[in-house]
C-alpha cells in the first residue's frame, strides 16, 4: 500500500516505517498521522511482522508538529487538546501497546513530539549527529506525546524538568549517558546497526518479547507484590510455549535456537 507521507514495508519479519517528509524534517501533519496510524495497525494485525523499525528520511528524524498545518494555527477557537486526543495520544498508545519490539533509529534532530515518540519506543539507536529537544516551552506549551510521563521515569525529575523548561538540545552522547537511549553509533553506521538489531529480534521469541515489554511497562506503576504475581503468571504461560521448548532443546544440543514466535 502506498502512503503520502511515509514509506512502509514488511519483509523477512521486519516492518520498516520511515517518516518521509524530509523537506520539513519529517514534521507531523494530519495526513502523516493517518498514514502512521494505518501502518502501525497493520503491524499489529500482521503475524509475519515480528519487529518494527521506525526512522526518518533525510537529515532529521522528526521535528514534531508541522506548525504550518492548518489544525494548529493559532485562532480564537483553537483546541490543541482535541488535536492531541485525535492524533498524538493514540499514536503513543499504539507504540506502547504493540506486541512486537519497536526499534527507533534516530538519524538526526528529534524535537518536540518527535523526541517523545522516539522515547516511547522500546530500543533507541541514535546517530552521533542526532539531537533531542523538548522544544515545547519555546512556543509556550507543555511537553506532550507522553513527555511528562516518560522523561521523569527515564532520567529523573531534575533532568526532565530542566529539559522541558529550557528547551536545550541534548546530544546523542549525553542522551545515552543519561539512560534515555540504548546506544549511539556513527552516523554512517546507523541504519546498518539498526538492521542488524531488528534482524536478530525478528528471529527471536516474539511472545517472550511481548511479555518482557508488558512486565517492564507495568513495573513502572506496580508495587513489588503485584509485579511478582505478574512475573509468575507470565512465566507460567511462556513455560508452555513452543519457543521455550525450542530454547531449552537448543541449549541442550549446543546449537542456535530456531524460534517461531509461538
Amino acid at each position: 500500500m502506498a502512503y503520502e507521507t511515509i514509506l512502509f514495508e514488511v519483509a523477512d519479519g521486519v516492518a520498516r516505517l520511515t517518516l518521509n517528509r524530509p523537506d520539513r524534517l519529517n514534521s507531523f501533519t494530519l495526513q502523516m498521522h493517518l498514514d502512521v496510524a494505518d501502518a502501525i495497525s497493520r503491524v499489529a494485525r500482521d503475524e509475519s511482522a515480528r519487529v518494527l523499525l521506525l526512522t526518518g528520511a533525510g537529515r532529521g528524524f522528526c521535528a514534531g508538529q508541522d506548525l504550518s498545518d492548518s489544525n494548529v494555527i493559532p485562532t480564537d477557537g483553537l483546541d490543541l487538546g482535541a488535536a492531541l486526543e485525535r492524533s498524538y495520544n493514540p499514536l503513543i498508545r499504539s507504540i506502547l501497546s504493540l506486541q512486537v519490539p519497536v526499534v527507533c533509529a534516530v538519524n538526526g534532530v528529534a524535537a518536540g513530539a518527535g523526541a517523545n515518540i522516539a522515547f516511547a519506543c522500546d530500543i533507541v539507536l541514535a546517530a552521533k549527529r542526532a539531537k533531542f529537544i523538548q522544544s515545547f516551552s519555546n512556543i509556550g506549551l507543555v511537553p506532550d506525546s507522553g513527555g511528562t510521563w516518560i522523561l521523569p521515569r527515564l532520567v529523573g525529575h531534575a533532568r526532565a524538568l530542566g529539559l522541558a523548561l529550557t528547551g536545550e538540545a541534548l546530544t546523542a552522547e549525553r542522551a545515552e549517558s543519561w539512560g534515555l537511549i540504548w546506544r549511539v553509533v556513527d552516523d554512517a553506521s546507523l541504519i546498518a546497526e539498526a538492521e542488524k538489531l531488528v534482524g536478530r529480534l525478528a528471529h527471536g521469541p516474539t511472545r517472550g518479547y511481548a511479555a518482557i515489554k508488558l512486565a517492564m511497562r507495568r513495573g513502572w506503576q506496580s508495587e513489588l507484590s503485584a509485579q511478582l504475581d505478574l512475573e509468575r503468571d507470565l512465566q507460567r504461560d511462556l513455560g508452555r510455549s513452543a519457543d521455550y521448548r525450542e530454547g531449552v532443546t537448543a541449549f541442550s544440543e549446543k546449537r542456535p535456537p530456531k524460534f517461531t514466535g509461538r
